[in-house]
């Protein structure tokens, strides 16, 4: 007996994952080991995937049958990122630098789209933020003293009860039906896209980021 997509998903990414939780840019941020720069370049990567991931499955896919089940406007992160970069950089966003692997994620997800590409990146990146967001903006908060008003990328005011929502996100995956072909490649997409979130980590932390008052250390 096949197993539910949801479980051939995560099985499939959690090496992956892993690995991604584990990589050394988060890790540092989520420890206090850097600073709030660090914080803000990740929301600076994070607005153009996220536009061109929702810009993708809005203009293409909102109604496909592997997308329009899962599809959930409540979800969209550009309007929070949006806010909370203005809160963080004023009217400067359009002068942050996007990096690299940035650029190529970008790439991925307007050039070579596909229904079973943006589901796997919609299960990639949404249901990662449902899971880890409330962490994550905790630990930024009280690391870099960065305000509340500027973290609402990790808030679903929409969304009551995100344990119940993650449940039923997962039993609409499952109720999918999916060529095996199709199947195959949003597990592949999947991973893909850990592995293109991986090297947007990997430019950060070559961007070189430090704590505050380390800056000429030895």
């Amino acid at each position: 007996m096949t197993e539910p997509l949801s479980v051939a998903l995560k099985n499939a990414t959690a090496e992956a994952h892993a690995e991604a939780e584990s990589a050394n840019f988060i890790s540092d941020l989520m420890e206090g080991k850097i600073n709030r720069d660090a914080f803000v370049a990740l929301a600076v990567q994070q607005l153009p995937i996220y536009q061109a991931l929702e810009d993708v499955l809005e203009s293409h896919y909102r109604d496909h049958p592997l997308v329009a089940p899962i599809h959930d406007v409540r979800l969209h992160r550009v309007p929070s990122l949006r806010h909370d970069l203005a809160q963080l950089v004023g009217d400067d966003i359009a002068a942050q630098p996007v990096h690299p692997a940035t650029q190529e994620y970008v790439r991925v997800l307007t050039q070579e789209h596909s229904p079973e590409l943006v589901l796997a990146n919609h299960y990639v990146r949404y249901l990662g933020d449902l899971s880890g967001g409330q962490i994550i903006a905790r630990l930024v908060q009280r690391h870099y003293g960065i305000s509340p008003e500027a973290l609402t990328f990790y808030q679903f005011p929409g969304i009551d009860k995100l344990k119940v929502y993650k449940d039923a996100y997962r039993a609409k995956l499952d109720a999918l039906t999916p060529t095996p072909q199709e199947r195959a490649e949003i597990i592949a997409q999947a991973v893909r896209s850990f592995a293109l979130n991986a090297a947007v980590f990997a430019d950060l932390a070559a961007a070189g980021f430090v704590a505050d008052g380390q800056l000429g250390a030895a």
